[in-house]
This record gives C-alpha cells, structure tokens and sequence, in this order.
C-alpha cells in the first residue's frame, strides 16, 4: 500500500467555497489511484480553507503528471461554484508535487490539472501529457472565439458580455443600474454573462459599482446631470470635485492656465508619448523667425533653437477630419492643432505658437503667447481638448486596454497552462477582459459615453482609434527606441522617461532570466508551434494582419522572444499605469481636458471673452458625466496586485522563483528612488511607482 497525502486550497475571495461533492483521482507515470470522494466531517472546501486527505494506493505511482478533480451533486443542496487555488500531493517518499488551478468549476465537470513544472510541447514525451496539452486547447478554443467589435479595431472575446441595461421598471422595487437623467452604465445582472474565470472578484466587483453609485446619485440629486447651461464661472467648476484631492489635484486647479504647466504636461502627464523634438518647421505649419523670436530669449533664433534641438511639436493630424456631432441638442465642434514649444535657459518647456488646423489659411491664424489673454488661453484648450482623443481613445484604450485583451485572449487559446509563458503571462491578464467589457459598455456603445459626452460622438471616437491602429509599428513599441525616434532621449525633467525606463529594464532582465532558462538556444524558440501559434494569433486577430505594422508572425531567436515578451507585460502593466493613474488628478478640473467644445476654433484674433471662453466649453451635464465616468475609471478597486506581486503559484522551479524575488527587489529599489526624488519636486511624478502599478489592466 502506498499511502499519498493531498492538501487542496480553495480560493479566499467571498463565495469561493462550495457544498457540492470533490472527488480526485492522482495520476501517475505507473498507474492511477481509485476515484475518491475528498470528505471530512462537516465542511469541506470553505472559502479560504486548505484541507488536507489521505489517499492510499495499492501501488506507487510513480512520478505523479496529472490529479483529476470531479464536482458533482451533493445531496438537496443546489449547484455552487468552486474556486480552486491548487492541490497538492505528498508521495510516500516525501516529495510534494504542486498542481495549480487558479480556476472556477461552475457546473459538474471535471478539472484535470497538469503537475506545475514549465514545459513546452517538446519537453513532453509521454503520450498522456501530449494529449493533455491538446485536449486543453481544444476546450478553451472552441469556448472562446474571437469577435469583430468594431472593424478596423483588434478583436475581442465573444462570450456574451456588458449589456446596456434597460430603464427601471416602476413595478419592480430593485435598482439595476440606471439613475434617471443619468447616462446609461452598469448592468450589475449583466456579470452572468461573462466566464467567472475572466470576472472580477467579489471584492474587486463590490468596490467598483459601490464607489460609482454614490457620487453619480449626489449630482443627480443636485441637478447637475439635468443642466444643459454653460458654466457661469470658471471656480463654479470647483464645485464637482470629488472629496479626496491631491496634491497633484489641486496643482492643476491652480496653474491649469500658466503656459510652463501646459509644456509640463507633455513630458509628466497622462499622455507622455505624443512630443517629438522638431528639426524643421513643417510647410504646415508657417511659424516664422518674426513670430516667434520675443519668447526664445535674447541671442539665438528659431533656426538655432532648432538646430540645437530645442523646439518640439506636438501634432495632433490624426484627428484631422472627423465629424463632430450634437450634445445636448447643441452643435459640437473640433480641430486637429499643431502646437510648437521651446525648451528655454530656464528649463522650462513652454508653448510659443498653436494652429488650430492642420491647413494653413486666413481664416486659421498662429496663436502666439503675446495674443490677448482670452486668445492663447482658448487656443491652448483646443490643443487639450485634442490631448483628450488622443489619451483616452489612443494611448490608453488602444494602445493598452484592447491591445492587452488581443495578448490574454490569444495566450488563453494558444499556450496551455503548463507552458512556460503561460505561467510567466498569466498573471498580467487578471480582469484585463473583465474591464475591458465594462469599457464597452461605457464608452463604446450606443447611448453610452461616446454618444453623450464627446463632440466626435461614437463614430468618431472609434474612427481615431481605427487610425492610430493602422499606424502602429512594433519598432516603436519597444520602449528604449521610442524615446529616441521622438528625439526626447536627453529632454530635461522628463521623469516619465526616467521611471518608464527603469521600469522596462527591471522588467527586461527579469524575462530574460526566465527566457534562457526554459529556451537555451534558438532552435528550442523556433520550434516551438504552440509560441508560434500565439505570436501568429496576435498578428492576425490584434493587428488585423497588417504587415506593415511590423508586428512579427514568427519569433525565431531567444533576443527575438524576450523582447516581444517584455513588450507584453510592459503593455499590461507600467504603460498602462502611466496613462490611466493620473487621470482624476489631471482632468478633473474640466478646462485642462474638455471632451467637447461648443463653439468653433477660433479664426480671427481679438474676439475672445471670458464669455465666449465658458460657452466654448463642456456645458455642465456633460462635464459631470467626463468627471464621473474618469473618477471611476481612474480609481483602482479593492483586490490589487502591485507589479511584481504573483501570490498565485504557478512556477515551481527554483530559478524563475529566484528570478520573481530578484524582480521584488529591483522594483523595491526603483520605488524607494522615485519616492525620494519626488520629495523635491513641487509637482511629484509618482504614476510608474511599481508599488502603485498593477500587474494587469484591471481598471
């Protein structure tokens, strides 16, 4: 007889236990126990427990490949899910073999769970783990399928998914969702629809729909989401502001208007990718010596400065040409500027002309620092207003959220559990499709947020990012080379750079530890059908195939993997957090980023009032539904995993375990670093703090 102890964990989230029937049965490369019912006297697998079992064997198994899970009826009680975090078997020898799960079991089925070291297809000789591997596939292929959302965008997941709810019904007491007056969001009972595998936690689901409630009902019950009038004053603004501000919040409120901060939010912002350094004015853009001489300081000249490499220019031509829509039964308005700036002696990067067109013309003047007031200050909100296309529907919807739904959906399908990147990616999806299919509904959907609130309307806010995709090249994805295409590899103060950088590194060094540990040579990368599978999936289904992305259909060599990996996680987790953490802080006072604008881009100087300032602006109602959707969006819900974090076992083996502490370490050290700079900055830069990032896009 041989005598194997099992322990199995069941999940801590609340309502992970369950009062169905576990059986198991232990696989080994010698035989395989009897099915056994995993039973105590009272309750077995509560939320949070570790049970341990005796099972004993008429023979020794062997090494042990596989342990069978089987949830089936339980006497009256009614059908419950189960979140299995592991099991685990102690042979007769002594030796404990981990099998990770990490999974739900909805129904009666049965789990089987492959023992945890990493292997690839060719590490596996035996028969039964081959077919393991495939039949694991198989399954996950045939229940997630990929789905066209909007052509020209990367596909998505097509399960069933957020749904708009409908309005409440008088003749049932319960709240579904809907606040009337208030913009379509949330239908809580729609979560049924998606696999409670890619759900959010109980934690995580509570706190998100609970911290939204409150403050959507409080303007509501002020009258604001019912107000279509423009602001009467611009501190009247002031007044929606949620409770907890910032030092960084109230910064903007402050200097929202002062020329040094709008240069300042180029380089520490939420949308730190956009400036390039300019070494020729472009014919489109006719700025001369004459115009702009007065704010280069005494001594030097436009083509010094730019031969220097101190002017730079952010060019917003992607939105060129988009219709603007109604709001509010009001038309709306847009332009797609050009904005020149200059790094001065001082250190500052500052504004010195704006077009509001990307044709020049008479009736599209050059807005100079020197123009009235009311002039630059309008012409610089028009550059924010464009800012607000370009974050929220490029930087941060497309280049994050949607392009790291297209890596967790094709990861599900294409590399099995036990696969190396499987484990090595895994963490940095959690929720990733959760959120992305709350996005949906919020902001891409009819009736939802693009249709209210934004002057490009829902069509619009798309066609950017159909654009932007189509200009993605893989080259620039990767981080270092980024900065020094745009020329802004030794642009002062830039502490986005800084930061993003250490973190890539960080990051970089620790995929290639786990990398050259399962893959020693280039053979073993190129021979390996199921990465190649993955890789050709993304270009397919993500990329839409488009060649000239760049995007590889093949990786062939080990350098070749790890960049494309660390360009994977990077996405998921740090490039995420540096456009999406600061949101609140840098929105929230509406001026700075303005979704809408209600009167035309200005075309003759001196014309510009306070008045006509106001009325140009968001009126109220869709300034409260920008600041409340932001506000939800931007506050990451209970249940975090700080980068870098992975409490859920998937790698055994001693060194990419030693690689995951030596990851700790580094971050641990990037973010004491950041914490001690920022204690001398007026304005601190704490958005790529690794223990403020997260390990995926769950928010």
């Amino acid at each position: 007889m041989a005598t194997y102890k099992v322990r199995v964990a069941t999940g801590t989230d609340f309502l992970s236990g369950t009062m169905d029937s576990i059986s198991l049965i232990i696989v080994g490369t010698q035989g395989e126990s009897h099915k056994q019912l995993l039973n105590h006297f009272g309750r077995d697998f509560a939320t949070g427990a570790v049970d341990d079992y005796t099972v004993q064997c008429q023979q020794d198994l062997g090494d042990l490949i596989i342990v069978r899970l089987f949830k089936e009826r339980y006497s009256f009680f009614p059908k419950n899910p189960w979140y299995c975090n592991y099991v685990q078997v102690c042979v007769p020898n002594g030796r404990i073999y981990h099998f990770p799960a990490y999974q739900w079991m909805d129904g009666y089925e049965t789990l089987s769970l492959r023992e945890a070291t990493g292997k690839t297809a060719a590490d596996d000789t035996l028969p039964i783990l081959l077919e393991h591997r495939k039949e694991e596939l198989r399954a996950k292929q045939d229940f997630y399928h990929w789905r066209v959302f909007v052509p020209g965008l990367p596909n998505y997941v097509h399960i069933p998914s957020y749904r708009p709810p409908a309005r409440r019904n008088p003749n049932r007491p319960e709240w579904n969702g809907y606040i009337p007056g208030f913009p379509i969001l949330i239908n809580f009972k729609a979560t049924r629809f998606l696999d409670l595998n890619l759900r959010y936690s109980f934690t995580k689901t509570a706190a998100f729909f609970f911290r939204l409630s409150p403050m959507a009902l409080g303007f509501k019950l002020r009258g604001l989401v019912d107000s279509k009038r423009s602001w009467k004053k611009l501190k009247d603004i002031k007044k929606i502001f949620p409770g907890n501000k910032s030092v960084v919040f109230e910064y903007v409120a402050e200097h929202w208007a002062e020329d040094s901060f709008f240069g300042y939010q180029y380089l520490n912002g939420i949308n730190p990718g956009l400036l390039c350094r300019c070494t020729r004015i472009p014919d489109k853009f006719p700025v001369t010596d004459d115009m702009v001489a007065p704010f280069l300081g005494e001594g030097t000249c436009l083509q010094a400065e730019l031969e220097k490499g101190n002017i730079y220019l952010a060019d917003y031509r992607i939105l060129e040409g988009i219709p603007a829509v109604e709001l509010n039964g009001q038309k709306q308005y847009h332009c797609a500027p050009l904005c020149l700036l200059h790094f001065g002696r001082e250190g500052n990067l500052l504004p010195i002309a704006i077009q509001l067109s990307q044709t020049p013309g008479p009736n599209c003047p050059i807005f100079l620092p020197s123009d009235s007031e009311w002039d630059w200050l309008l012409a610089k909100t028009w550059v924010r207003y464009a800012e607000f296309y370009c974050h929220e529907g490029i930087s941060h919807l497309l280049e994050t959220h949607l392009i790291a739904e297209a890596f967790c959906l094709a990861l599900l399908r294409q590399l099995p559990m036990c696969h190396p990147l499987y484990k090595l990616l895994i963490p940095h999806t959690r929720y990733t499709i959760q959120i992305n299919s709350i996005g949906r509904a919020v902001l891409l959907n009819e009736g939802g947020l693009s249709a209210r609130s934004m002057s490009l309307g829902l069509s619009g806010f798309a066609e950017a990012m159909v654009r932007a995709l189509s200009e993605i090249k893989y080259e620039n994805l990767y981080l270092p080379d980024d900065f020094v295409r745009r020329g802004v590899q030794d642009l002062p103060g830039y502490y986005y750079r800084e930061d993003s950088l250490a973190v890539w590194d960080a990051l970089e060094r620790y995929v290639t530890e786990i990398i050259t540990y399962y893959y020693p040579c280039d053979a073993a990368v190129e021979g390996d059908l199921e990465l190649q599978s993955w890789v050709q999936e993304i270009f397919k289904e993500c990329l839409l195939g488009r060649e000239s992305s760049g995007f590889p259909t093949c990786l062939r060599t080990v350098p070749e993997l790890i960049r494309y990996v660390t360009i994977v996680i990077y996405t998921c987790s740090a490039k995420h957090a540096a456009v999406n953490t600061g949101q609140l802080e840098f929105t929230a006072w509406m001026p700075n980023f303005p979704s809408s604008m209600r009167n035309p881009p200005i075309q003759a100087k001196g014309l510009t009032t306070l008045e006509t300032f106001l009325d140009t602006l968001p009126d109220i109602k869709t300034t409260c539904i920008i600041l409340l959707v932001l506000w939800t969006l931007s506050r990451e819900p209970d249940d975090k995993r700080p980068l870098g974090h992975f409490p859920d076992i998937h790698f055994v083996e001693e060194a990419p375990r030693r690689s995951i502490e030596t990851l700790r370490q580094r971050l641990a050290q990037i973010s004491h670093n950041i914490r001690q700079r920022n204690k001398c900055l007026p304005i601190p830069y704490y958005y790529l703090d690794p223990m403020l990032i997260e390990n995926s896009i769950s928010i």
